[in-house]
């Protein structure tokens, strides 16, 4: 199971190994809820990622796959030394599930937070594929797009981000060459970006969900005085 991947007919998940000779002795877990549910855990140089299908239930299926990448891992949840939380870009109510899962491991393992933007691991994957001058385009629903471009790797191997994230009108989109559509976040490359980052010393994002648009749920308004 490398590179690749597989499918776990009986549970409807979907896991892939990838080797990280970047991890050292790290062991970080990652959580993403912006596109489905995606979680990764890396250790002693390689990281498995395990996904769902469904692109709604993040909060059913957020524990088994915790519960899922750990076994297949055979790390202990004790080993930890940091969690990737993924803060979007994304939809509110997807996306505060990962969020929020991410800030419960690492409290409850007193590990440091490390929230990294989902659209780094995907152009990543596309510069190790290959490509320049990366787009990275994701649906946000109500005919709009969330959109990212990098113009390339630095020397430590991070993507550098030159415009974005924004909130661009489907009807306004212009195509170009080397746009990626992700289906899912890869969490497993998100582990890959967090050891880079901490082996460069570099920054982490603020620990805030990249929403983009107001949520969908809003306070009421002050209530209607009511006569005698």
């Amino acid at each position: 199971m490398t590179g690749e991947a597989a499918m776990t007919a009986a549970t409807g998940l979907r896991s892939r190994e990838v080797e990280a000779p970047e991890l050292g002795d790290r062991v970080l877990l990652a959580i993403d809820t912006a596109i489905g549910t995606s979680v990764a855990l890396g250790a002693s140089g390689r990281v498995v990622e395990i996904s769902s299908d469904d692109p709604r239930g993040h909060a059913e299926a957020i524990g088994g796959l915790l519960a899922e990448a750990f076994r297949l891992s055979g790390i202990s949840p004790a080993a930890m030394t940091g969690v990737v939380a993924g803060i979007g870009p994304g939809p509110f109510t997807g996306l505060r599930v990962g969020i929020a899962a991410a800030h419960a491991f690492a409290v409850a393992r007193r590990a440091p937070l490390l929230p990294l933007q989902g659209h780094e691991a995907v152009a990543l994957d596309a510069f190790e594929g290959a490509a320049s001058g990366v787009r990275v385009v994701q649906d946000a629903r109500r005919r709009e797009l969330f959109v990212t471009e990098f113009s390339d790797l630095d020397w430590a191997g991070i993507p550098v981000r030159s415009a974005g994230p924004g909130l661009v009108a489907r009807a306004d989109y212009e195509a170009v060459p080397n746009e990626v559509w992700p289906e899912r976040i890869p969490t497993a490359t998100l582990v890959r970006l967090a050891a880079r980052r901490l082996a460069a010393g570099r920054d982490f994002e603020s620990d805030r969900a990249v929403y983009l648009r107001a949520p969908d749920v809003k306070q009421p308004g002050a209530p209607k005085r009511v006569s005698a």
